[in-house]
């Protein structure tokens, strides 16, 4: 395993720049995954750090070495695509120990590396079977053992779980989180998928855009965003973000309802942001938010109520007890607890 440095890290297209100025270091045995929307530019950085990306500016460090003019095969990292990428002709056997004999290892080194893979991802039963005759998540775990029998520095990720069922993904992320832990391999992982993000990462790093918004733990970034963007990105249902005016300690929210914030700014225009888990139900006679329900869904141990402020049409996201008697049409109101909010820059979107 290695440290990764991603040192002011940049790249352009016909002068048009898609990664702007990444800097990060990955430490030894850390899981970092790349998280945001598609096209925010997280697999453009991750073929940079691999070699399949050439890079405008900026340097790149694996281990002691910097490997911005190096090949992928010198750069020792090993990379699992999102379609697996397995010779259909060649038995898991010889898929896992194809890279292996082209670096002319020995036949004695190779089966004990191809053995030590299999028994960790369960693959001893399939090792002489064809693609063809694996499920997508067996498929899956062959290009993992693939990659984990070349021993290298890093694992490098491209959102390998993508084509997989819900349920298979579950299984997955266990097991890779499981395997991390095991071979304290660093790992660079790239998802839009914020539950994979939230679930496996040691740290995050938040894309938009090309920019990382926000480099942080996965704790810090859902309770400390940023910016509005890791805001409403990060946390499922997503966070709910009104625009207020500040006025002696008061956010007026949309329908003219005030509610007292402390930390407000004296006067002004603000982004608040309240999170479905974090508005309770209250009295009617309690400084609140009236909300009008215009669905209800229940999940089983939880509900998701869908509404509007009342006297607007602005619309908000509640997270509501599996018990919860409330139903379409129904008025109720709603506040955070202290301290439960979040304030954003009108003008810039970053945290105040």
């Amino acid at each position: 395993m290695a440290r990764i440095q991603l040192k002011d890290l940049r790249k352009s297209y016909a002068g048009q720049e898609v990664i702007h100025g990444i800097t990060m270091d990955i430490e030894n045995g850390e899981f970092v995954v790349i998280v945001g929307p598609s096209g925010c530019g997280k697999s453009t950085l991750l073929r940079m750090v691999a070699g399949l990306e050439g890079i405008t500016s900026g340097t790149i460090s694996i281990g002691d070495r910097v490997v911005n003019d190096l090949e992928p095969r010198q750069r020792d990292i090993a990379m699992v695509f999102q379609n697996y990428a397995l010779y259909p002709h060649m038995s898991v056997r010889e898929n896992m120990a194809y890279g292996l004999k082209i670096a002319r290892m020995s036949k004695d080194e190779i089966d004990q590396r191809v053995a030590k893979a299999a028994t960790m991802l369960e693959l001893e039963p399939y090792l002489d079977r064809k693609p063809r005759a694996l499920s997508g998540g067996q498929r899956q775990r062959v290009a993992m053992g693939r990659a984990l029998v070349r021993e290298p520095a890093a694992f490098l990720l491209d959102e390998p779980l993508s084509n997989l069922d819900a349920k298979l993904r579950v299984q997955m992320r266990l097991q890779i989180k499981d395997l991390h832990q095991r071979t304290g391999q660093t790992t660079l992982y790239v998802t839009h998928d914020q539950v994979e993000a939230m679930t496996l990462a040691d740290r995050l790093i938040v894309m938009n855009k090309g920019v990382a918004e926000q480099i942080a733990t996965p704790h810090e970034v859902y309770t400390t965003p940023a910016s509005e963007f890791v805001a409403g990105f990060i946390g499922s249902p997503a966070m709910n973000i009104f625009t207020v005016q500040a006025e002696k300690g008061m956010a007026i929210l949309p329908g003219g309802h005030r509610l007292p914030l402390a930390a407000l700014p004296a006067s002004g225009q603000v982004r608040l942001g309240l999170r479905p888990e974090d508005l309770e139900i209250v009295d009617a006679g309690v400084p609140s938010i009236p909300v009008v329900l215009r669905s209800v869904e229940w999940l089983g141990a939880d509900a998701f109520g869908y509404g509007v402020i009342d006297g607007s049409e602005e619309r908000v996201t509640l997270r509501l007890a599996g018990s919860t008697a409330a139903a379409r049409g129904d008025r109720i109101h709603v506040a955070p607890p202290e301290g439960r909010w979040h304030l954003f820059s009108a003008d810039t979107g970053k945290r105040l």
